[in-house]
């Protein structure tokens, strides 16, 4: 039986994702499946660069806004609901469209990935936590580097929750969870995967960045954490540990000058986008496509488009590609 096809688009934050894959969604008649751990939350658009809501009217988004800021959310409860809005697409004889920046969400969907071997261990957590709550995050992420260095490159030193999951599974099975995460590539996908990374040149990306997060703060960064904060929300929570959410949290408390917290998230952006890269970049069925090269990013969607027409060739019955 032939493999259902399916699309993926990833790469760095602020190379461009959400543009061009509207575009591409639109020229392919398909629809997208948001593969970002923070897009899954509502109330919380400008510091996660949310696609607009006409955006999405005119193209078809799923796994946004599905949780409240305060609820909690695995990979393996992402991978089972982008599972399901797979299939749904695929029934009505769409190719989905994959995109996202969050390695661990893409990898959950294209590559079979099962994450209940290594359990959980409850007394392990807790002290763990109670770790955190004595000597901060950073002091757990070096245990984490000495036992499985690679995995803490990939991770925010600052991200308390896949801290502590990554030296769980370390010690529950004796193994570093990024050998998973390697063994997952070699891997075959159970779809006829296509999969595009869009990248540009380093100083280029980190100017972008800058300016996102300069558009951020004039868009109303602020007054989107006020919000969350008098909904509730604490630093503690998963949708807070998303990039700027935390430090505002921060300058809203008295804790830090604003100028500060504009460079710190700028800082902690240009080394998640490194990080990505650095995720991505071992995946070596990733067709890479260099934004510099081309005028905009309906030119780009137009050449994705056409590598995907050509991959898919043996497999585009009863499709529309």
């Amino acid at each position: 039986m032939d493999k259902k096809p399916l699309i993926a688009i990833v790469g760095p934050t602020a190379s461009g994702k959400t543009k061009v894959s509207i575009i591409l969604a639109q020229i392919m008649q398909s629809e997208i499946i948001s593969a970002d751990s923070m897009l899954i939350f509502k109330y919380m658009d400008v510091g996660t660069a949310k696609p607009i809501l006409t955006e999405r009217e005119n193209v078809p988004h799923h796994l946004i806004d599905i949780l409240e800021p305060w609820q909690e959310f695995s990979v393996a409860q992402y991978q089972k609901i982008a599972l399901s809005a797979i299939d749904n697409i695929h029934e009505k004889g769409l190719v989905p469209i994959l995109v996202g920046g969050t390695g661990l969400y893409i990898n959950s969907v294209i590559f079979p990935m099962n994450f209940t071997d290594a359990g959980y261990d409850p007394v392990l957590r807790l002290k763990m936590l109670d770790d955190i709550e004595k000597h901060g995050t950073n002091h757990l992420h070096e245990r984490l580097r000495n036992v499985d260095p690679m995995k803490a490159d990939t991770i925010n030193p600052n991200d308390a929750k896949r801290i502590v999951r990554a030296l769980e599974v370390y010690q529950l099975t004796g193994k570093p969870m990024s050998l998973f995460s390697q063994d997952n590539y070699r891997n075959e996908s159970n779809y006829h995967l296509g999969i595009v990374g869009l990248n540009m040149d380093r100083s280029k990306l980190y100017q972008n960045i800058d300016r996102r997060v300069d558009r951020m703060f004039k868009d109303g960064l602020i007054e989107e954490v006020q919000t969350l904060k008098d909904m509730g929300c604490k630093a503690c929570m998963q949708s807070m540990q998303g990039l700027g959410y935390k430090q505002v949290l921060e300058y809203l408390e008295g804790r830090m000058s604003l100028p500060e917290t504009i460079e710190l998230i700028k800082r902690n952006t240009r080394r998640y986008a490194k990080r990505q890269l650095t995720w991505f970049r071992r995946d070596k069925r990733i067709f890479w496509v260099n934004v510099d090269d081309f005028e905009n990013a309906q030119d780009i969607a137009e050449i994705i488009a056409a590598h995907f027409r050509r991959i898919f060739t043996s497999n585009r019955e009863g499709y529309s590609i």
